[in-house]
């Protein structure tokens, strides 16, 4: 399969690079639905998040990935799948709840972009809305990529959070707050990380 050579790949690639490091790992189940939301401060995190992962992960990413020629054809195929980013992509959520219903990992980078200047932004809703309609624990990640030559990247897994409650009302302003709380989860993660 291809996403375990392209992987294996980037697993060597990134201890050639990175001071690599990863805690908490043991704490993703390695079976059943499953939603990863990370920070997202440049583009590395998928690959060292991949690299921290047993479980194989569907991560959701922007559709501008697709169109380019090699990305298009190699993104697929590494079990991403394309999100069009300024509008509510039906299809993308669609295919996100289709892949926790039969059991996947699904990872989201919850502030929708890449952030550089760290983690004081919002979260979009969309994380905690596949976890309770996918009926699937959020894991928050923490990844923290330090400068300089060979910098230290850590990858911090956090504890599995429900965000369905029995009886509770699943509406927008309980979206709204659940998803806050794991963005803070996801700032502790971060801040903790190793990193110099």
């Amino acid at each position: 399969m291809y996403y375990y050579l392209v992987r294996g790949l980037a697993g060597i690639v990134v201890r050639i690079i990175f001071d690599y490091r990863v805690e908490g790992s043991g704490k993703v189940p390695e079976r059943g639905p499953l939603v990863l939301a990370s920070n997202h401060a440049n583009g590395w995190d998928p690959l060292l998040i991949a690299c921290a992962i047993r479980r194989p992960i569907s991560f959701m990413a922007k559709i501008e990935l697709f169109r380019q020629p090699i990305l298009g054809w190699l993104m697929p195929r590494i079990k991403a799948f394309p999100v069009k980013r300024s509008v509510t992509d039906r299809q993308a959520i669609r295919r996100g709840l289709e892949l926790l219903r039969q059991g996947e990992a699904l990872g989201i980078f919850p502030e929708g972009t890449r952030h550089r200047d760290g983690l004081d932004h919002e979260g979009f809703s969309g994380v905690v809305y596949f976890a309770v309609k996918g009926n699937a624990p959020v894991v928050p990640i923490g990844v923290k990529v330090g400068k300089g030559l060979r910098p230290v990247a850590c990858v911090r897994v956090g504890d599995l959070m429900r965000m369905d409650e029995p009886g509770e009302r699943a509406d927008q302003k309980v979206f709204d707050e659940k998803t806050e709380m794991v963005m803070a989860a996801i700032r502790k993660l971060f801040h903790e990380g190793e990193a110099r």
